[in-house]
């Protein structure tokens, strides 16, 4: 018996979601769920975001075919190919590197300001709670190196809507680990 596409793509998900969600789980130590969903949501936005633009970035440095006169720095490239412009500081690959660090909570928050600064359709929207001090920097390093194994953003991932399904998921998540409960558009708790 064959499976359908739909079935088999749901199994290929559930690992990504079931990783995404034991990493942020272990988080749930020192903040509460109503708390720590801005912190798992922003971090895979930001992780969804610099795969976009490294894949984009690396295609812009090489220079072949249709961006043979490209700069890879130059913003209106990312913005031809809907894709949001990274400032180095607030990439993914800069994350993992200072994960290990206590003021990566800080590095976060800063990585989210220069990303509104540079892409305005995002200004106000990212959140900025990485730095608090219930929000442990060992813990928040271990998420971004669970985070790191998973690729969100690249052309493969983004043509399958992974990023939409993690969000789905943890979002239906989220209001359990909270103790609420959605029925009809109304909240239980």
């Amino acid at each position: 018996m064959t499976k359908n596409i739909k079935t088999i793509e749901q199994e290929r998900l559930e690992p990504i979601e079931k990783k995404l969600w034991e990493a942020a789980d272990k988080l749930r130590k020192n903040i509460d769920a109503a708390e720590y969903k801005h912190v798992v949501l922003g971090l895979i936005f930001l992780k969804y975001i610099s795969d976009s633009f490294e894949e984009l970035h690396e295609n812009l440095k090489t220079g072949e075919g249709d961006y043979r006169y490209a700069d890879p720095e130059n913003i209106d490239e990312y913005k031809a190919k809907n894709v949001f412009f990274v400032p180095l500081t607030a990439r993914w690959s800069y994350m993992r590197s200072r994960a290990k660090l206590p003021e990566i909570g800080k590095d976060i928050d800063d990585a989210m300001d220069v990303i509104e600064k540079d892409n305005p359709s995002l200004k106000g929207v990212l959140p900025k709670v990485f730095a608090r001090g219930n929000l442990d920097p060992v813990s928040l390093g271990r998420l971004i190196d669970e985070f790191s194994k998973i690729d969100i953003g690249n052309t493969k991932a983004r043509s399958a809507d992974v990023l939409g399904h993690v969000f789905e998921s943890l979002l239906g998540i989220f209001p359990a680990a909270c103790g609420v409960i959605w029925r009809n558009e109304q909240i239980y708790t």
